[in-house]
């Protein structure tokens, strides 16, 4: 068995780029490799600043032989006609070709054994196709040569068991020569196979595991704050985008002037981190300290003290920048910048940001009649502001600080607290690892946003389409479904929906309003499916609930789901769906067959069985005691009530010949039917559940 080591050798790769092109490479390759009969006991990538790598281990020496068959003319065909066939099969005679039976008769058949190609051979053709067909982001070509590669390449490295496989890339044949660290051992280094490359390339002062490099990184900062008291501020992304720059890491901790800390604390860790990729740290209370976290790309003789100088020095001018952004909003308030809010545009369709802020203030103030401790006027109040400091120079240089900055600057305007928290929270949640309000305030004014952006982009027909969801609509829904049912609002969601609409004026004819309000109940049941899954909610249950077309109240709609789960997984539950099901067949067949529908009143005195008309009384006991359990949403007493159908339907279909010789008997039993259906769909459309 045999072991190959690829390696692309390039300029710098983007970091964002590194993980996908690893897994691309290993998929290219290892299906190729499988194509070919050559699968790989085992394949893994490497991924760095510079190069690609790929080690297949366990390959055969060549591709299992293969035996080629060539069907004949049949046996006492014409002298031509066979004289033709050895010709093209490459035959001597008839002795060297086998005779067999067919349902047409005999015939030749031509069986010749091809040996398979040699290994090197086959992954040669196997890396250059996939090179010449690696899908990068964005690529670019050099010199004159036509291929296109992420970054100019400069080498590659294919061996295959200690022998080089002369793949050919874009003007540059493979060899055994690769590179070390560009700066501390830029020199040539001939391998021989994957334990030599990565033992040299460690000499060499380049660690070639990306997961190496990570852990080497958080681990050494952990133990630099550790050893001054602090704690490095938790950031996955910038650890990732961090690794994936440097070859051969070496984590320093640096000092932030104290001018600067007077300066919100996530102005500091957003200028560090989008300009200068460096870590924030925080003392034991949780709050930014003067230090922070570089990860230089090489080791040096003075332990990094330049390295450290030059990047505070660099850090200096970030912050200036900033902090004078920081002093010359606070000359102007929130409100004062209302008016530049026209000047932005929303969306061409539904207005600018000054048109949006009004919206949600108005809808803001209605949606605080459903949050317990919201105050209308403050939630009008923070509506208003909540997307003022989108004119301000902090958020135009760090547009990751909307709202947050609102936060600040409405504090400092002397704006109530609520307000200004929920200026800063209305955003929120923008994605599922991200909590939601809780503050009263903040939950209207959160919704308000979402509500807004949806009935707008509907109303203008701009719906998500497929994979394509360039106004972030799902992401709205989701977020607004997880802040109802976290704070568990009894929000119905049709008025508001209404409601918000409003705000849009003639945009929206009332014509249209109901339409608009469908789609998106609809688009919201979709969402919550999802949703629901990933917390494994069985969608059938999701389904049959919102079925029922008059649910929009997603607390309420949660506790018909969680009774309706119970409910089907008990004995009783599981037999009466079965019971249903059989109910609801034979009326479909019998209304086919007949051209009827069987509904309606049902005289006792036609049922002709006491079983059927005890059915008929259990039927008309618990439809009452399910809708009044049903008016004080009491979902688990409706399903327990449905259970006590179980006994009577059980022994209707045990007992009554439903499909009765006389007309009157049979047409009341199938209305009776039809009443198992029509009871037990007040609760839900039993229909939708599988199983």
């Amino acid at each position: 068995m045999s072991e190959l080591l690829l390696e692309i050798f390039s300029e710098e790769i983007p970091a964002r780029m590194q993980k996908q092109a690893a897994a691309d490479l290993g998929r290219l390759v290892g299906e190729g490799l499988k194509a070919g009969g050559l699968a790989a006991r085992s394949l893994a990538t490497l991924v760095g600043p510079r190069r690609l790598v790929l080690v297949a281990d366990g390959l055969p020496k060549s591709q299992p032989d293969t035996l080629e068959e060539r069907k004949g003319p049949q046996v006492g065909a014409p002298e031509l006609a066979i004289q033709g066939f050895l010709k093209a099969a490459g035959l001597a005679s008839l002795d060297q070709a086998e005779r067999r039976e067919l349902p047409k008769g005999t015939f030749y058949f031509a069986v010749s054994k091809k040996p398979g190609r040699a290994t090197a051979a086959v992954v040669k053709d196997i890396v250059e196709a996939a090179l010449g067909q690696f899908p990068w982001p964005k690529s670019m070509r050099w010199a004159h040569n036509p291929a296109r590669w992420v970054r100019p390449l400069h080498g590659i490295v294919c061996i295959l068991e200690g022998e080089v496989v002369p793949v050919t890339f874009a003007g540059i044949t493979a060899g055994a020569i690769t590179r070390g660290h560009r700066f501390l051992a830029p020199g040539a280094i001939t391998v021989k196979n994957f334990a030599d490359y990565q033992a040299k390339l460690r000499a060499a002062f380049v660690l070639i595991d990306p997961a190496e490099r990570a852990q080497l990184i958080s681990s050494t900062l952990a133990k630099l704050a550790v050893a001054e008291g602090l704690r490095v501020k938790d950031d996955a992304g910038l650890l990732a985008e961090v690794t994936g720059l440097v070859e051969w890491p070496v984590p320093l901790l640096g000092t932030i002037d104290a001018a600067f800390m007077d300066v919100p604390a996530e102005v500091l860790t957003s200028a560090m981190r989008k300009h200068q990729k460096y870590f924030a740290l925080t003392d034991g209370d949780g709050k930014l300290a003067n230090r922070f976290g570089v990860v230089a790309n090489m080791a040096t003789s003075d332990r990094g003290k330049a390295i450290i100088a030059g990047n505070e020095r660099v850090l200096r001018s970030r912050l200036s920048d900033a902090k004078f952004f920081w002093v010359q909003d606070k000359k102007r308030t929130l409100e004062s910048r209302l008016p530049k809010l026209e000047e932005r545009v929303f969306q061409a369709k539904l207005g600018t940001m000054r048109d949006k802020a009004d919206r949600i203030a108005r809808l803001a103030a209605y949606l605080a009649a459903y949050v317990p401790g919201s105050n209308a006027e403050e939630a009008h109040r923070a509506g208003l502001l909540c997307k003022a400091d989108l004119s301000s120079d902090m958020v135009g240089e760090f547009p990751d600080l909307q709202g947050i900055m609102g936060r600040y600057y409405a504090l400092h305007d002397y704006e109530p607290t609520m307000v200004a928290n929920a200026i800063a929270d209305h955003y929120a949640p923008l994605g599922p690892n991200e909590s939601c309000p809780k503050a009263p305030v903040s939950i209207a004014v959160a919704c308000a946003d979402k509500i807004d952006s949806l009935v707008g982009f509907f109303a203008i027909d701009e719906k998500p389409t497929g994979s394509k969801d360039p106004y972030a609509l799902r992401r709205a829904a989701l977020g607004l479904i997880r802040i109802v049912l976290e704070n568990k609002l009894r929000l119905a969601l049709l008025p508001a929906f209404g409601f918000a609409l409003g705000g849009y004026g003639e945009l929206v004819r009332d014509s249209a309003r109901e339409q608009v309000e469908r789609e998106l109940l609809e688009f919201f049941a979709d969402r919550l499916k999802a949703h629901l899954r990933d917390k494994g909610v069985r969608h059938d249950l999701v389904a049959a609930v919102f079925a029922r077309g008059d649910e929009d109240d997603l607390v309420r709609f949660m506790a018909r789901v969680d009774a309706l789960a119970a409910f089907v997984k008990s004995d009783d539950g599981a037999n009466l769906l079965v019971a249903y099901r059989r109910a609801a067949n034979i009326v479909r067949i019998e209304e086919k067959k007949d051209g009827a529908v069987y509904a309606g009143e049902i005289a006792e005195a036609d049922l002709g069985a006491p079983e059927a008309s005890a059915l008929l009384a259990a039927i008309a006991a618990i439809e009452t005691t399910v809708d009044a359990a049903l008016h004080r949403e009491g979902f688990a007493a409706a399903m327990a009530a449905l259970a006590d159908l179980r006994q009577p339907v059980d022994r209707f279909f045990d007992k009554v010949k439903v499909n009765a010789d006389e007309p009157a008997p049979r047409a009341a039993r199938l209305r009776l039917l039809s009443r198992i259906q029509a009871a037990m769909d007040r609760v839900a459309d039993f229909s939708k559940i599988e199983g």
